[in-house]
C-alpha cells in the first residue's frame, strides 16, 4: 500500500485537514496517510524545511512526500513533483524544494493545474493524490507532467561562521518551548577541533558544556544538547526555555524587514564562542 506524509500551514481549527485526507483516500483507498505537520507558521520556510527534511529521511524508500507549505506564494500555472534519494516530494513552485534537500533534486517535473479548475487547496490535494495514484499504477515520471520545470531555488539558512565563533538562528521552538538553533553537531565539533567553548545567548545567558539528558541538570536550569536529529537545542529541565529565556524563532517573513530584523536578531541569535 503506498505510504504519503501531510506537512502542511494550514492547521488544524478547521475542515482542511481532515478534507485533504478524505480526497486523498477517495482517489485510492489504499492510501496510508501520516501526518508531520499541520502546524508549520505561516511563510516560515526555515522551520518547514526543519520539520520536512529531518522527518523525510525515517521514510522507507519509494514515500510520497505531500508539503502543501505557501502553495500560493506565486501565481504558476504548475506544482512540483521531485524525486531524490529513492523519496517523491510534492510542493509549490516555491524554493522550499531546495531548502528541504539542502542541494539540486535528481529529478523534478512540473505538474500542470487542470484548464479551468479553480487554485485552492483541496484542488491541489487532488493534482497530488491523482499524480501519486498514476505512479503507484507504474506510470514513468517523466510522463506525468513537464520534464526538467526551471523551479524557484532558495538556500537553506546556514550559520555563519568565523575562525573563533559560530552564529546559528532559532529555526524552531517545539511543545516544550525547547529551541532548536541550526546548528549540527558535525559543524560545531568541526568549528570546536577540541576547544572549550561557551554558548551565548541574550543578555548574559552562557552554557559552556553539552548535556546528553534534560536529567543532566538541576529542575529548572538551562541546558544545551544535540537532539535526535543532531541539531543543537537549548532547554530548561521541566521548563520552558522560548518563553522564560525571551527566544524567538527566526521568520523569514519578518527578515524582509530591516528594522524588525535589527530588532528581533537579538532574540533570535545563538553565538558559540570556541575558547
Amino acid at each position: 500500500m503506498p505510504l504519503l506524509t501531510l506537512t502542511s500551514d494550514i492547521g488544524n481549527h478547521d475542515y482542511l485537514a481532515g478534507a485533504i485526507k478524505a480526497r486523498l483516500l477517495s482517489i485510492n483507498p489504499d492510501f496510508r496517510l501520516i501526518d508531520i505537520s499541520h502546524n508549520i507558521a505561516p511563510f516560515n520556510y526555515p522551520q518547514a524545511s526543519y520539520v520536512c527534511k529531518n522527518a523525510i529521511k525515517n521514510f522507507p524508500d519509494f514515500t510520497y512526500h505531500i508539503i502543501m507549505v505557501n502553495l500560493f506564494d506565486k501565481n504558476q500555472d504548475h506544482l512540483l513533483l521531485a524525486f531524490h534519494n529513492n523519496q517523491y516530494l510534492f510542493c509549490a513552485n516555491n524554493g522550499l524544494l531546495t531548502m528541504i534537500l539542502e542541494e539540486k533534486p535528481e529529478i523534478v517535473i512540473g505538474i500542470p493545474w487542470p484548464d479551468g479548475k479553480m487554485k485552492n487547496t483541496l484542488q491541489c490535494a487532488d493534482i497530488f493524490g491523482n499524480t501519486i495514484n498514476q505512479l503507484v499504477n507504474g506510470e514513468a515520471i517523466k510522463n506525468i507532467g513537464q520534464p526538467d520545470i526551471a523551479y524557484i531555488e532558495k538556500n537553506p539558512l546556514r550559520p555563519a561562521i568565523g575562525d573563533d565563533w559560530i552564529d546559528g538562528q532559532i529555526i524552531f521552538i517545539d511543545n516544550f518551548e525547547n529551541v532548536i538553533v541550526n546548528i549540527t553537531r558535525h559543524e560545531f565539533e568541526e568549528l570546536r577541533k577540541g576547544r572549550g567553548f561557551k554558548i551565548n545567548f541574550k543578555r548574559d545567558e552562557v552554557i559552556d558544556h553539552i548535556s546528553q539528558t534534560y536529567a543532566d541538570v538541576q529542575e529548572g536550569e538551562k541546558l544545551a544538547l544535540f537532539n535526535s536529529a543532531g541539531y543543537l537545542e537549548i532547554a530548561i529541565n521541566k521548563g520552558n526555555a522560548a518563553g522564560l529565556l525571551g527566544l524567538k524563532g527566526f521568520s523569514e517573513k519578518n527578515s524582509q524587514s530591516r528594522q524588525i530584523l535589527q530588532n528581533q536578531l537579538f532574540y533570535q541569535t545563538v553565538r558559540i564562542n570556541f575558547e
